[in-house]
């Protein structure tokens, strides 16, 4: 198929949007369709943009935005996408981003008669309410039913966030579940000069953080639950992979903190491996891919009960704490970290929690649900209806699936090590 993709963010930009449209653009091309990305143009775009095989990107204009300085919105760009796609049509659309940008196309694709679906990444919702907003939420999601609404369908990475927006008025929604890349993050990264630079020790606990540092993140919860830790367990040490504008202050409030800055790639894999315990009260996740990240790295993971955490974050290899436990949350932290035997089982079962998932997979499913959309009945697709089996909720008692049903792909070298 030739498929078309629009979003306002894209990697290098180091987001959760931003690194999911990414995977599934590269993932489309490796599996041989054509891909017509239109994003804006970033600061490390030269005068054009990088030529990748298979995939022909278009640059727009943005705007940067004022909390955020390291995204930007798209501007409105219908005259031009009208222009390209009358010349170069996709067989489908796929609006991944609902501002101005994402707007504009699907306004364009209509006019061109381009089947469009669109993705709901973000709980625009919660954050208009952490950043004290919250009388407009009625209005926010008054735009993004008008939004997707222009579209076919409504891809959403889990059946929580599906029924939610089911009970809000927005039509056509459809789950389809996400995955990790369990070749980059698995636990043989792990890297005892790294520890020794965080001043932590082999038998010594190092609890990680990873994701932006800003209000909406719940962070006074994540230092309440480490400072509860660390009453147990006095040379624990937090790790904050990530920046934003909390940053400056939480640094300045926890000295003994050690901030790594924004990690991508490997060295991201390295410092996920290297730690021992994730906690990640956030409570205002789409999905939460770092939760996946971690526990592929076999990392056992406290969360709240939402998102990916209610997906896949079993007993066996963390804690699953209802929202808004905050009590709970922290004791949930404090018992694991404490009990060897607890946390000797959940590093040996984390990584079986994700292994089953692929990336692969989601292609295959995406492009199906594309192609159901568009007609394009003989597009190479999965086989198998668009949400994968093997990808669907476990819930308690369920830790037998996720290791029968891990592929030989997904053992990555190494031994898990353990906190005592």
């Amino acid at each position: 198929m030739r498929i078309g993709i629009v979003t306002e963010t894209y990697s290098p930009e180091i987001n959760g949007v931003a690194l999911t449209v990414a995977g599934l653009v590269h993932g489309l091309a490796q599996a041989g369709h054509a891909v017509q990305l239109i994003r804006p143009r970033q600061k490390s775009d030269g005068p054009a943009a990088a030529i990748e095989e298979r995939i022909a990107t278009t640059l727009v204009r943005g705007m940067r935005l004022p909390r955020y300085p390291g995204l930007q919105l798209g501007l409105p760009a219908g005259r031009r996408l009208r222009a390209l796609w009358k010349s170069e049509r996709p067989d489908a659309l796929y609006v991944a981003t609902e501002g101005p940008l994402g707007m504009s196309a699907l306004r364009a694709a209509r006019d061109v008669g381009i089947p469009a679906s669109t993705g709901f990444h973000t709980r625009f919702d919660d954050f208009a309410r952490h950043y004290g907003l919250g009388a407009l939420t009625s209005l926010v999601f008054a735009y993004l039913r008008r939004f997707h609404g222009l579209g076919a369908a409504t891809f959403v990475p889990t059946v929580e966030l599906a029924e939610f927006l089911g009970g809000r008025g927005f039509h056509n929604v459809v789950r389809l579940p996400r995955a990790v890349d369990t070749n980059l993050f698995c636990p043989s990264k792990r890297d005892e000069a790294l520890r020794a630079q965080w001043g932590v020790g082999a038998d010594q606990l190092a609890v990680i953080y990873v994701g932006r540092i800003a209000p909406e993140k719940n962070l006074p919860l994540a230092v309440r639950t480490f400072r509860a830790i660390q009453r147990l367990i006095p040379q624990a040490r937090y790790i904050w992979v990530g920046d934003g504008p909390a940053r400056a202050a939480l640094e300045a409030q926890n000295p003994d903190f050690i901030f790594a800055g924004v990690k991508s790639g490997e060295e991201l894999a390295r410092h996920y491996a290297s730690s021992d315990l994730f906690v990640f009260p956030s409570l205002t996740e789409t999905f939460g891919n770092v939760t996946l990240e971690a526990l592929a790295s076999g990392v056992p993971t406290v969360a709240f009960d939402y998102g990916a955490a209610r997906e896949y974050l079993t007993s066996a290899c963390g804690r699953r704490v209802a929202r808004g436990d905050d009590d709970g949350f922290a004791a949930a932290a404090c018992l694991l970290a404490s009990d060897a035997v607890a946390f000797a089982a959940a590093r040996t079962a984390a990584r079986r929690c994700v292994a089953h998932l692929e990336p692969a997979t989601v292609v295959a499913n995406f492009v199906r649900a594309l192609a159901e959309l568009s007609g394009a009945g003989n597009a190479q697709s999965a086989p198998a209806d668009s949400i994968d089996p093997a990808a669907a909720p476990r819930r308690e008692g369920d830790e037998s699936a996720a290791v029968s049903t891990a592929p030989a792909r997904a053992e990555c070298p190494g031994s898990l090590p353990v906190h005592p």
